[in-house]
């Protein structure tokens, strides 16, 4: 190592390291030493794989084998077992120098990072839960009230009106009577509000590709016109589907819009949309020719709330969510297959 370059190892709060092809630490700076908890001679002595968690072993060996082929290694994630038997999270950045057989490499903890990531899932999962029983509550309050509310107003309709001389008593007694059917009415629309609800998360329509698409076309024009978008559309398989209007354009509005947000620089989005049925199946495939996604890293985070996968400013990572959960929601299921500059395609699978 450049002896200039010594000091900024040895006192760098990030974990750096060389490695050899083999597989084997060949240099380590005290950082690293000190979070995994073995000495240098320990850490050199055993194979690197030995040292990283048993469920990232076999993933972290074929970017390894990546790296080898002088592929650099940019934002991956793996874990490691410390000495003490403590999990670890590390964020790394790997070159080759193939000339060299070497392998320059810089780790960052997250395991902080992490762990606020697995509460906040924790804490979005309780919140959904108490969600829905404060939902049950309110439904099963407004149902229970009519009964001691009915009996008020029976009660209410038995007073004889003619056999009181008072006149304030009169009005009084017709005000409860008043209220009372007001509150009977309010109770009822309520109670019909919750089951019109309910009732729309499952009541599904025949719903026209084609009009659907239309429609979303037109909303949008001139942000396809200015991008260009080259469309290819094919409903003839399948032009419509038992499904709900407004889901199905929201789906198309998400990934078109999508799909112009992320196109490749200097390239026009190009979109193929058409419709499948086979082995009695209903499909929807859509595809463009996008910047598309590194599945190995984000495969499993595609369509999880608040999740961002390029630098748009103004990317809120809510719009692939919403396509799956308007999918789900209604019985069907949704793929996808990406791959970095290459596009990507969703496959949509209809409830039958």
């Amino acid at each position: 190592m450049n002896p200039q370059l010594e000091p900024f190892f040895e006192q760098s709060m990030d974990c750096l390291c060389i490695a050899d092809y083999e597989g084997y630490f060949v240099k380590i700076n005290p950082a690293f030493i000190k979070l995994l908890g073995y000495s240098e001679e320990e850490l050199k002595s055993k194979l690197i794989s030995e040292f990283i968690y048993p469920e990232d072993q076999e993933r972290t060996a074929a970017f390894r084998e990546a790296l080898k082929r002088n592929v650099p290694l940019v934002n991956f994630e793996n874990r490691y077992l410390t000495k003490s038997g403590a999990l670890v999270w590390l964020h790394w950045t790997s070159i080759p120098q193939e000339n060299e057989r070497l392998i320059y490499a810089i780790a960052k903890d997250i395991t902080h990072v992490k762990n606020l990531e697995k509460e906040r899932i924790s804490h979005l999962s309780q919140l959904s839960r108490i969600n829905k029983k404060l939902k049950q509550q309110n439904y099963s309050t407004a149902h229970d009230l009519r009964s001691p509310l009915n009996n008020i107003m029976s009660l209410v309709n038995l007073i004889d009106l003619t056999k009181i001389d008072d006149a304030d008593t009169k009005e009084i007694l017709s005000l409860i009577q008043l209220s009372a059917e007001g509150l009977k009415d309010s109770m009822n629309t309520y109670i019909d509000s919750y089951k019109e609800g309910d009732v729309l998360d499952m009541e599904m329509e025949e719903v026209d590709f084609k009009k659907a698409f239309n429609k979303v076309q037109n909303s949008i024009n001139s942000l396809i016109e200015r991008a260009s978008v080259k469309f290819h559309i094919d409903f003839s398989a399948m032009t419509t589907v038992n499904f709900k209007d407004i889901y199905m354009e929201s789906i198309f509005l998400n990934l078109i819009t999508n799909s112009i947000k992320y196109a490749r620089p200097s390239i026009p989005p190009e979109i193929t949309i058409r419709t499948i049925q086979e082995n009695g199946e209903k499909k929807l495939i859509y595809a463009d020719n996008g910047r598309g996604f590194d599945m190995e890293k984000v495969g499993g985070l595609i369509f999880k709330l608040n999740q961002k996968f390029h630098s748009n400013e103004d990317s809120k990572g809510v719009g692939l969510y919403l396509v799956h959960e308007q999918v789900t929601s209604l019985g069907g299921s949704i793929e996808i297959d990406s791959h970095v500059n290459q596009g990507t395609t969703f496959t949509i699978r209809f409830k039958v």
